[in-house]
């Protein structure tokens, strides 16, 4: 694990709430210089902390759409199958999410798609990839009552994981 001090999770917080904000307004908002800030957030990055920086964009504003979330079954869990199951999700545009399991089912897929027939369309898909689906379970989202808005930080890093100094 990358040893954090409370600079860093301050950097971390803030990039959550706002990801397109400048190094210098960073920096000022966490009590460090310009160069400080940008080479913390430098290490962050090169450690593979901060993986990304993406947009929310809202779909419904662009074109009709729905969102289903799908929990598959496997049927079997040999070598390679979750692995083989993976690889296909990842290229699969409209699976926006997949995420392994433990319990009953062995995924749990986001799915955006223009409409039903659509889904329907790549439920059949899925099932002729091959990669060893048993069964589909699929829910339709209503409404998105939370959406992802970061990582509680707060919540999950004590105090007994933070170094004194981690520069």
């Amino acid at each position: 694990m990358v040893k954090l001090d409370q600079l860093d999770i301050d950097i971390l917080t803030v990039l959550q709430e706002d990801g397109r904000i400048s190094n210098r307004r960073l920096a000022a908002r966490v009590g460090l210089s310009a160069s400080a800030c940008l080479a913390r957030v430098r290490r962050l990055e090169k450690s593979k902390v901060i993986r990304a920086y993406h947009g929310r964009i809202d779909v419904a504003r662009l074109a009709p759409s729905i969102q289903c979330v799908a929990l598959i079954k496997l049927d079997h869990h040999g070598s390679g199958a979750f692995a083989r199951f993976s690889s296909a999700m990842r290229r699969q545009s409209e699976v926006v999410e997949c995420l392994m399991l433990s319990g009953q089912y062995d995924f749990m897929l986001k799915v955006i798609c223009r409409d039903i027939a659509r889904y329907n369309e790549l439920n059949d898909q899925l099932l002729a990839l091959g990669v060893g689906i048993e069964s589909v379970s699929s829910y339709i989202v209503m409404e998105e009552t939370k959406l992802f808005a970061g990582v509680p930080l707060d919540a999950l890093i004590t105090a007994s994981t933070i170094t004194d100094d981690a520069s």
